[in-house]
């Protein structure tokens, strides 16, 4: 009696797990191709009962974001569910549920290729289930062919796109996918393929998911500041000032600090996508590292993830960087510390990155020195190469000692020095000097190797638009004074400026 009450229950126990794991499994469809998983069993759980309870926890322990306008493109993370699993929750439940298609849009690990790789027929295949392509919206991009390449092969072991899918199938209903993958970093590609792909979800049920993590490998400090700096960077919306940014942070050799994002190519077509939909403004939902993980974290080796909406509001994104007077202050005391260090012998060294994201975004920035109200140097970029902080720190020094119309500033006449910062936007060329407005606008001439600059706060000393275009001419870019409105050849920008001093 004992042994067929035995075998009973692990009779019944075998059919409770076929029901548990038959209820969140589909077959692939008959005679389709099927993407077999890469990563179950490593990045997520692979027995199917397990990994729908693991999914289901993180899903409602996630808190519920309100978006501040219109969802058009979401930002996630694809590492190791131990590890990225909670952040890539707080995303995915963002997105509600009425989705027909996702487009996946990750980077490639393992497969170089030009352009966009697409898996373009049959299905994905994960422990919960198939997930069929989009094979319709799938054609529509190959037609393309320029751009979009069919290739299953760069699909095969890449675990970017798979780790979302088990979220996905346990937070929405019926859903296809159109999985992409991109590694190009040319921003003109990269704007073509987020184009295309708005153009195929216009005015349908289609979501872009991007997967992507942030910094690879620096020390938990060093991440904190590089993620925070590279996602206020993405506030911007500006994906050339993001490359930028990542760019700039990578250029300071920060110890172990491979890359700022694992996935900046399709971050950057997504958000190409997400503004043709409209997009104007990026949510950031959550951030945190790998180094926070108590359990396998390590602090010393660490990665960085985030969850961001792109989202539709109708209104202006974040200026690149955004000034208080705390920061004035901070800048003007860097200033006059690294003019000290120069007379103290101290050789010139990168800082290290401030705990402040808007110090370390990439900044165009002169500096001018007053004497007894008279200009004493002055000298700067239109082109940020380094952050606002090093870029204070450098031309301060430059503007004392480099102006070639004055002689090296002297110890004794750093009291009577004066300090003012102009902080400048992106030159914007002009067809029509009309455009030009006097006491608002900084101006560019240039013509082959002539080129010359005046700063807005000139207008004061030259309240004439003839005369200051005159001078800048003449004075700066060694050019006939008319050149401006004359010369067919002149090419002329303007920019704006934030100025505050001592």
């Amino acid at each position: 009696m004992r042994k067929n009450i035995y075998h009973s229950i692990i009779l019944i126990s075998i059919i409770c797990v076929l029901i548990s794991t038959s209820a969140c499994s589909a077959k692939p469809p008959a005679g389709k191709m099927v993407r077999e998983p890469a990563v179950a069993g490593s990045f997520y759980p692979e027995n199917p009962a397990v990994l729908k309870e693991r999914v289901d926890t993180l899903l409602q322990k996630a808190p519920t974001h309100q978006l501040k306008g219109r969802l058009k493109a979401l930002f996630v993370p694809h590492a190791g569910y131990a590890f990225s699993g909670s952040t890539a929750a707080e995303g995915i439940k963002t997105i509600g549920r009425d989705w027909q298609t996702i487009i996946l849009l990750g980077p490639s690990h393992h497969v170089n290729f030009k352009g966009a790789a697409l898996y373009s027929r049959g299905a994905f295949q994960t422990p919960l289930g198939a997930v069929p392509i989009d094979e319709k919206t799938a054609a529509a991009l190959l037609k393309n062919t320029a751009l979009f390449h069919s290739l299953p092969k760069a699909h095969e072991k890449e675990h970017c796109l798979e780790v979302q899918l088990p979220f996905l199938q346990r937070f929405l209903k019926d859903f296809a996918v159109v999985p992409i993958l991109t590694n190009t970093h040319k921003l003109k590609t990269l704007r073509k393929i987020g184009q295309e792909i708005a153009k195929v979800a216009k005015d349908r049920k289609i979501l872009i998911i991007i997967s992507g993590d942030l910094s690879h490998y620096p020390n938990l400090q060093t991440a904190d500041a590089v993620d925070r700096t590279f996602l206020r960077a993405l506030e911007t919306m500006d994906p050339s000032y993001i490359q930028l940014t990542s760019g700039v942070l990578l250029g300071r050799k920060e110890p172990n600090l491979n890359t700022t994002c694992c996935g900046l190519s399709p971050l950057l077509a997504g958000l190409y996508a997400a503004k043709s939909l409209g997009a104007d403004q990026a949510q950031i939902l959550k951030y945190t590292n790998s180094g926070e993980n108590k359990t396998y974290g390590d602090t010393r080796r660490v990665v960085g993830y985030a969850a961001a909406a792109l989202i539709k509001t109708g209104q202006a994104p974040a200026h690149s960087i955004i000034m208080n007077q705390e920061l004035k202050q901070t800048l003007l005391k860097t200033a006059r510390a690294s003019l000290q260090e120069a007379f103290d012998k101290t050789s010139y060294q990168e800082k290290a990155l401030s705990q402040n994201p808007e110090l370390n975004l990439p900044a165009a920035v002169f500096m001018t020195l007053f004497k007894n109200k008279r200009l004493r140097g002055c000298i700067g970029t239109t082109t940020p190469r380094s952050s606002l902080l090093e870029a204070v720190r450098y031309f301060a020094r430059a503007a004392a000692f480099e102006d070639p119309r004055f002689s090296a500033l002297k110890e004794s006449e750093l009291k009577d020095v004066h300090i003012e910062i102009s902080i400048l936007s992106s030159p914007q060329p002009i067809s029509d000097p009309d455009v030009i407005e006097p006491f608002k606008h900084g101006v560019i001439v240039e013509k082959g190797y002539h080129a010359g600059l005046f700063l807005p706060t000139v207008w004061d000393h030259l309240p004439d638009k003839e005369n200051f275009m005159g001078e800048l001419c003449a004075q700066k870019a060694g050019l006939p004074r008319n050149a401006w409105k004359n010369d067919p050849d002149v090419k002329l920008s303007v920019f704006t400026t934030e100025v505050f001093e001592e």
